[in-house]
């Protein structure tokens, strides 16, 4: 590779946003050499990822299409929604839509090696590992500079990396739930096959996502508090960490049995869709959003498959504008439902209960239900 590289489109960020850009560009007719991808971890180090993460039914079809997909994971058959010590629940099943799986669960590491494999096959070039260390915007492009001493120049500059709340620059924009996820595999003793639970607690979201180890016991964690209890259920033992673990969810599951390392990560949303003229923000550098629901992903994934379709049709700053013009209507609902939600059943007070009546609702009226899967699993098409 020369020492100044020319391309139509450079990709700030090669996680699974990224990669699925560079892997949807190819398929809207941008040939492999035209795109780069820049990533400061290697390539190994980003398989490596044990994080696991739930992919919607309309996200698996965009991987389908690059080629991505199958890869190990886990189906969602149904998802049970309750209310920690209130009446009412809500259960959304895959039979009501007519489709295998409402969704899956998988690992970071498989869905980055399987676009990997994808845009290598188109033979676009990745740059690992390489950082951006400046970049200047011109009226006809971008001049991006490497920390190797390497120069790019490109009609168009995607950033798309993306780090967790409370890493963010611009704090002016951020809005803090005042929780902390803490995150791990937990094992079962009575697992419900293919079922995934939302369990809202006094202080957050409680998610458990299937994701098979052989048995069907193991879980996906990702619980919700406040930071001042995920510091002290954090040194915790094993022992009580599953005790609290199990007086927060219940017996639907019977006991928790064993627990991995666990991690923990601040919560808040910063939700500022970025662009210039020939500069434009996708995924988590977009919007970071709660967890509740699992939305994170799948809403980055929808704004690249956008984005690849207007630069297919021309890397400038037209295509930019069109871009930000068809992402407004579902980022604004998908942020809106997710952000209430997880503000909606935080804490006690007299509207508890009907927020439980309101689940209870939403089993009994059909259209609702199918609406807000339709949601989770397509976004605002």
């Amino acid at each position: 590779m020369s020492e100044a590289l020319d391309v139509d489109v450079a990709v700030c960020g090669a996680g699974p946003v990224g990669l699925a850009l560079a892997a949807f560009l190819v398929r809207r007719g941008v040939a492999g050499e035209r795109i780069v991808l820049i990533d400061g971890k290697s390539l190994g180090q980003a398989i490596s990822d044990p994080r696991s993460i739930a992919l919607s039914w309309g996200s698996v079809q965009l991987l389908e299409d690059v080629g991505a997909w199958p890869l190990a994971a886990t189906p969602i058959h149904q998802i049970h929604v309750s209310r920690r010590g209130q009446l009412g629940r809500s259960l959304m099943d895959r039979h009501e839509h007519g489709l295998p799986a409402l969704g899956y669960v998988t690992r970071y590491g498989a869905v980055v090696d399987a676009l990997a494999r994808a845009v290598e096959r188109a033979g676009v070039a990745v740059l690992r590992p390489a950082r951006v260390t400046s970049f200047d915007e011109r009226t006809d492009g971008v001049e991006l500079r490497l920390d190797d001493g390497r120069t790019l120049k490109a009609q168009v500059a995607v950033q798309a990396e993306g780090g967790v709340f409370g890493q963010q620059e611009d704090k002016s924009r951020r809005r803090d739930y005042g929780q902390t996820a803490l995150i791990a595999r937990v094992t079962v003793s009575q697992p419900a096959v293919h079922r995934a639970f939302e369990r809202f607690t006094d202080e957050g979201p409680l998610a458990l996502l299937p994701q098979d180890d052989g048995d069907g016991h193991q879980y996906a964690l990702v619980w919700c508090m406040r930071p001042e209890r995920a510091v002290s259920v954090l040194e915790l033992g094993d022992d009580g960490f599953l005790a609290q673990l199990g007086e927060a969810f219940g017996a639907r599951l019977g006991r928790f049995t064993a627990v991995s390392p666990r991690v923990a990560f601040p919560l808040g949303l910063n939700a500022e869709a970025r662009a210039s003229a020939r500069t434009v923000a996708i995924g988590n550098a977009a919007q970071t959003l709660h967890p509740v629901a699992g939305q994170g992903l799948n809403l980055g994934l929808r704004d690249a498959a956008v984005l690849a379709r207007e630069l297919g049709r021309g890397a400038d700053s037209a295509a930019i504008g069109k871009f930000m013009d068809a992402r407004t209507q579902d980022r604004k609902l998908t942020i809106g439902v997710t952000d209430a939600m997880a503000r909606a059943f935080i804490g006690g007070g007299p509207l508890q209960p009907l927020l439980g009546l309101g689940l209870a609702a939403l089993d009994v009226v059909k259209p609702a239900r199918m609406l807000l899967a339709d949601l989770m699993m397509y976004g605002r098409r």
